[in-house]
């Protein structure tokens, strides 16, 4: 690391939408990728609505770099911030560097950073599917009587939130929650609200009975009901 390393700070672990603002200027003051450290802020506690990635994304971004990187990149990072690397960021940062200062990059398939890249996407596609293949929901009435489907499971990556608004459209109760001990997502209606996970050995086994899981539900929802 060099000894003038930059600090960019992302709010969260799949701050997508962070870390294109942040390259864009580290791109713009041409900052090279061994003078950058890519700092990670833990996703607050507090249930959010999440930010839609369209909207918060940079809309400057400078034309010279758009028309250099290719679409196929840009397809690519979405899925690569998803990964657990603690270093995925320092590596898209310094393939986008690459891209913009080497174009031949893009016609070289054998590049080994390219192809960790490749295998981190894929790593994260494959944990997706199993996670919406595997995941299995149960129906209770919590403490008000209402119905509510509630879920556990333990993804290999930060696909949480990449999985919600598939499980808000497969789902047919309007009220569910699924935890994970990263992150818990619940569905009000079709609003997905997320917050903080459920440590593994405090998960519901999908055998345990009502009682457990009602537990486990008011622990993690009741100061955040509305």
């Amino acid at each position: 690391m060099s000894s003038t390393s930059m600090e960019a700070r992302l709010a969260g672990h799949t701050d997508l939408a962070g870390f294109r603002s942040e390259a864009r200027q580290l791109l713009a003051h041409q900052v090279p990728p061994d003078e950058v450290q890519w700092q990670l802020e833990e996703p607050a506690d507090a249930y959010v609505a999440p930010q839609s990635p369209q909207s918060s994304r940079p809309r400057n971004v400078a034309r010279a770099a758009t028309a250099i990187v290719p679409a196929s990149f840009t397809r690519l990072c979405e899925f690569v911030v998803l990964h657990r690397d603690p270093e995925r960021f320092s590596l898209l940062y310094r393939l986008l560097w690459r891209l913009v200062h080497e174009p031949g990059l893009r016609n070289d398939p054998g590049d080994a950073d390219m192809l960790q890249a490749q295998h981190m996407a894929h790593a994260v596609r494959r944990d997706i599917h199993k996670m919406k293949a595997n995941l299995r929901m149960r129906s209770l009435r919590d403490a008000d009587g209402e119905d509510v489907q509630v879920g556990c499971y333990e993804p290999a990556h930060h696909v949480v939130e990449a999985v919600a608004p598939w499980l808000a459209k497969r789902l047919p109760a309007p009220r569910w929650a699924v935890f994970t001990p990263e992150r818990s997502v619940r569905c009000e209606g079709g609003r997905l609200l997320f917050g903080p996970g459920v440590p593994g050995a405090e998960l519901p086994r999908h055998d345990a009975g009502d009682a457990d899981w009602l537990a486990c539900h008011e622990r993690v929802f009741a100061a955040h009901h509305a």
